[in-house]
């Protein structure tokens, strides 16, 4: 056997082989350039975060501020046909004072007083509606823009649409501490889209870094030794996948060994927030909800197209009971995080593009929730589907505007009601897509995130 050249050409041409004509050939095959679709329109958006409140915010108790409420307490409503899931009496006011903030002088609580700060930046509707008051279908509706039947979630519509911007990271990801909420993967499933398209689950209870994602260091090879057996694995795959064109399931089985492989170089990196100068770090503060959010930032700002951050598994915002406490408990948890979120992105110039949405899968009564023999009462609210806020921010958004209206009392939306479908639409039309235009043929027929429904909510766009 001959000596070193030799041995160096076998190592050469299987890792030309590999990460020349076989990267062609497997980025043509899986769609992998930075763009998989042409928009419809100049997008204003080319990310997003999705900040989850799992369980149900209070409308009345953070941006929807009811005076009649307050000189109501104690009094039944004038309402015998908005049915809940459980037993509700006498109108509860809110324990929380509200202020308006900013130039635009929106009322925001004072549960929320970092992010008060940036009331400029929001815009709020107030009028949102969902169809059951029931966690686990409102939570598929607002991901999913369905309740019952298993379709793809929104992050995974847009990174079907849009294609992703690095390859050594998911093009989707959903931040999820302490286990998996109501309904599990099903929220950020791909479902019928090909399977490279469904979010990457990240367990972010977890503080070390390197234990965020399983094996995303290789302990028992070198890293030379992995990367020649990688490439020769990829120019395998390659051959296969163009013997078989069209068939998603290898496809998506080969996307994600090279995403794994991706991983192993910079998700580690990505995930650390260690490595953030001291003054971000303190801008975002402490515990988890707010580590999350810095979390997001470092993976949008490395081409990760959608990431979900979840604020808990246990329906952490479902006050059934001590709606003063608790409703303080959880946003003491994400206040800081949320405020720094908004003044990073400004700074590092990337608000203008970034879309952030802050909602739950619906609101709360404006009535105590009585117990569940029919007496007594928890100074809590149990959940209300009828009516209740979000708040939207970045990416085309016109700051400082509120939209829509409840009725006296915060229960159900009167003026400008929008639907799941009409927030699905107009958040595609902020990133570039008609959404009644980006479908997917499946089973016979064309599906699209908002079904045969949706209008855009023009006057929320800048």
């Amino acid at each position: 056997m001959m000596d070193g050249p030799m041995n160096r050409s076998r190592r050469q041409i299987l890792r030309s082989t590999g990460l020349g004509f076989g990267s062609l050939a497997l980025a043509g095959l899986l769609g992998r350039s930075a763009s998989a679709a042409t928009p419809h329109f100049p997008p204003r958006a080319k990310r997003v975060i999705h900040v989850f409140l799992n369980g149900g915010m209070s409308q009345v108790d953070t941006f929807d501020p009811k005076p009649e409420l307050q000189a109501r307490g104690g009094q039944m409503l004038p309402f015998d046909n908005l049915q809940t899931e459980r037993k509700t009496g006498v109108a509860l006011p809110s324990p929380f004072t509200f202020q308006r903030h900013g130039e635009s002088g929106i009322p925001i609580s004072e549960i929320f007083p970092c992010l008060a700060r940036h009331a400029d930046e929001l815009a709020v509707i107030r009028s949102m509606h969902v169809e059951l008051p029931n966690h686990e279908m409102s939570l598929m509706l607002m991901n999913t823009g369905h309740m019952r039947q298993v379709r793809p979630s929104f992050g995974s519509w847009l990174t079907w649409g849009l294609g992703q911007e690095n390859d050594n990271l998911p093009g989707f990801v959903a931040l999820v501490p302490g286990g998996m909420p109501v309904g599990g993967a099903g929220n950020w499933r791909s479902a019928f889209l090909p399977g490279a398209y469904q979010g990457t689950h990240v367990d972010t209870s977890k503080p070390d870094p390197s234990q965020l994602v399983d094996h995303v260091r290789n302990s028992r090879i070198p890293a030379e030794r992995q990367a020649a057996q990688f490439a020769l694995l990829r120019s395998l795959n390659a051959r296969h996948a163009l013997e078989r064109p069209g068939e998603e399931a290898l496809e998506a089985r080969i996307r994600s060994f090279e995403l794994a492989y991706g991983m192993q170089r910079e998700a580690a990196e990505a995930f650390d927030v260690r490595q953030e100068p001291e003054h971000v770090i303190r801008a975002y503060g402490d515990g988890l909800q707010n580590r999350q959010l810095l979390i997001a930032r470092r993976l949008v700002e490395r081409g990760v197209r959608f990431v979900q951050t979840w604020h808990g598994n246990l329906q952490p915002w479902d006050s059934h009971s001590n709606i003063r406490a608790e409703h303080s408990r959880v946003a003491r948890e994400c206040d800081q995080g949320l405020g720094a979120l908004l003044a990073d992105l400004k700074a590092r110039g990337m608000l203008a593009d970034t879309l952030v949405l802050c909602t739950g899968e619906f609101g709360r009564t404006p009535s105590v929730e009585l117990g569940q023999n029919g007496s007594g009462a928890s100074l809590g609210r149990d959940h209300n589907h009828w009516g209740f806020s979000l708040w939207l921010a970045g990416g085309g958004v016109k700051g400082g505007t509120v939209h829509g209206v409840t009725d006296d009392f915060g229960f159900r939306a009167v003026h400008d009601p929008v639907s799941v479908h009409d927030l699905h639409a107009t958040m595609l039309r902020l990133l570039g897509f008609d959404h009644t235009r980006l479908t997917y043929r499946y089973a016979g027929r064309d599906y699209r995130l908002t079904d045969l429904e949706g209008t855009v909510v023009e006057p929320i766009l800048a």
